[in-house]
């Protein structure tokens, strides 16, 4: 008999689903719906994650669009990995003096005077999502990339009905959106917030989505609808943007390795900078392999004193050294070693405290997509047009939502994170997986900026140290710090007392990071979706399938 400890009983508000023939997990209904069509039309997982993203595109444009950043982890049918670098870059017009930084010694970034790196042309950084969904569907797709526009475009010019989610969104910033009258005629008609249930047609963005389909990446990257969004941006006099038609022309997409690690006997996968998540999540996961998590017990004060305390670590050696790879010399190796993990153990304090906590701004206001086909292909992808409606205006008669990603670099000159030309954005998007004895076991991934690759973390912890299922793992309660306040779901209520004792300062949050979607693959092709109760993550599975070969009936 085991002596491991029963999994926890987690109480679920979501139930998953299961199949064989594939399976879809994002954040909306509609955006699974259109990912399981090109599953069921004969498309492959990277056909339908970018169907599934483009379709996100129309009915979470809040969160996500072709003018935004993002990345995409790869697993392919051959057991190859590849991380698409789809994030934004800054503009080659730009240099770290172009914001006025405003003293305020409690941000982690000065804000910059106007809010100019936040709002309008002038926040815009150079997109990349567009170009990066096209390349990996042309390299590793199966279908002719119009076909996976296709869903998007239907969505955009029939209409979709408002969910309570992106109302509140709309309602949340109402006032910047009122003040730009492209954006305001498609997201305040008749100057209201729509209320849910209302139908929301985007016809000009159709018509964007139909050049897409036939040009490409190319439609934005060079062609008219880039030149339709430079136009804007050079619009506004001293908040004028910085992003110009060259610029677009000359962004390309990058493949990077994936970073690899170890933990209780799995592989854990994930991207490599600009992205924190996969170097961190390791360097996390390998300082917890020293002790016996599950004996803890889920959820008891000492585990969750030593999950904060590993969380603090983590940040601080990102504060050192993190963001772009060609302008930042992040050491890798060294924060995968096991003498660094060692070395973080002997950082990690029997009491808690306020430490520094000061990390990158991060918006988060993000999308992320799982999906997996019969075949073995497999894609966790994470998007965004960084803050809520990005830019917080649209480019006129294209339906097109700029990202407001310039307010993740510092506004301040000299120092790590100061703008410089062509530099990407830093990131914690955390599209994971993890894999036993080479095959697949999980693939996740959540929003939530700087909350998204401890959630990750957790998620892995409790399905390969506390047995739990998969619907359990990515709906349970969530812990979070980067060395300041620790703060906790109600669902960790009962220990707050006790951790406060330990010297943490608690706070009690109604969610920690966003909606995680995550896939468990079984080893006789099985696949078990799931998605938690903090978006509208919806699970769409494929079971059954074709005739067999060589049924015929008479007629």
């Amino acid at each position: 008999m085991s002596d491991q400890p029963a999994p926890p009983v987690i109480t679920c508000e979501k139930r998953p689903a299961s199949g064989a023939g594939g399976m879809v997990v994002t954040n909306h209904p509609l955006g699974s719906a259109a990912g399981q069509q090109v599953l069921a039309e004969g498309g492959n997982a990277v056909d339908a994650a970018v169907a599934a993203l483009l379709a996100l595109t129309v009915v979470e444009p809040m969160m996500v669009g072709v003018a935004g950043g993002g990345i995409a982890h790869l697993r392919l049918a051959e057991g190859r990995h590849v991380v698409v670098d789809a994030l934004s870059t800054a503009a080659a017009a730009t240099h770290p003096e172009i914001y006025e930084p405003i003293d305020d010694p409690d941000a982690t970034f000065p804000p910059a005077k106007d809010r100019r790196n936040l709002v309008g042309p002038s926040a815009v950084a150079v997109p990349g999502n567009l170009a990066g969904w096209h390349m990996m569907q042309a390299r590793y797709g199966k279908l002719p990339f119009a076909d996976v526009v296709a869903p998007a475009i239907g969505l955009a010019r029939r209409g979709f009905a408002v969910t309570d989610y992106l109302s509140g969104a709309i309602g949340s910033h109402a006032d910047d959106l009122a003040a730009d009258p492209a954006i305001a005629a498609v997201m305040l008609p008749g100057g209201a917030v729509p209320k849910p249930g209302a139908r929301l047609v985007m016809g000009d963005y159709a018509q964007s989505l139909e050049l897409i389909a036939r040009e490409g990446a190319a439609a934005l990257h060079g062609g008219a609808l880039g030149q339709a969004l430079a136009g804007r941006l050079a619009t506004g006099g001293e908040d004028a943007g910085y992003v110009t038609l060259d610029d677009l022309a000359a962004y390309r997409p990058l493949e990077r390795e994936a970073i690899f690690g170890r933990y209780r006997g799995h592989d854990i996968v994930g991207p490599p900078p600009p992205a924190s998540s996969g170097v961190h999540v390791v360097q996390m996961l390998n300082m917890l392999e020293g002790y016996d998590v599950a004996g803890m017990g889920f959820g008891s004060p000492e585990l969750l004193h030593l999950l904060a305390e590993v969380m603090r670590v983590a940040f601080e050696d990102r504060r050192a050294a993190s963001g772009d790879p060609a302008f930042v010399d992040v050491p890798v190796a060294r924060y995968l070693s096991a003498a660094h993990a060692e070395a973080g153990r002997a950082r990690l304090r029997a009491m808690g405290g306020i430490a520094e906590a000061r990390q990158p701004a991060e918006s988060r206001d993000t999308t992320h997509v799982t999906v997996a086909d019969r075949e073995g292909n497999i894609v966790s992808a994470t998007h965004t047009i960084n803050g809520l409606f990005g830019a917080r205006f649209m480019v006129p008669g294209t339906g097109i939502i700029p990202n407001n990603y310039m307010c993740n670099f510092d506004p301040a000159p000299g120092r790590a994170l100061s703008i410089a030309p062509g530099k990407r954005v830093p990131t914690s998007m955390a599209p994971m997986m993890v894999l036993r004895d080479g095959a697949p076991r999980f693939a996740l991934g959540l929003p939530g900026a700087v909350r998204i690759f401890p959630s990750a973390m957790l998620a892995i912890v409790n399905l390969l140290d506390h047995g739990m299922d998969l619907q359990s793992a990515v709906e349970a309660p969530r812990i979070w710090t980067q060395g300041g306040a620790v703060e906790i779901e109600p669902g960790y209520s009962a220990a707050q007392a006790a951790l406060e004792a330990r010297g943490h300062a608690v706070r009690v949050e109604p969610h920690i990071g966003g909606g995680m979607n995550a896939i468990a693959f079984a080893p006789d092709g099985m696949m078990t979706g799931a998605a938690c109760w903090r978006a509208d993550g919806t699970v769409a599975a494929l079971g059954g399938g074709l005739a067999r070969p060589g049924v015929r009936f008479a007629v």
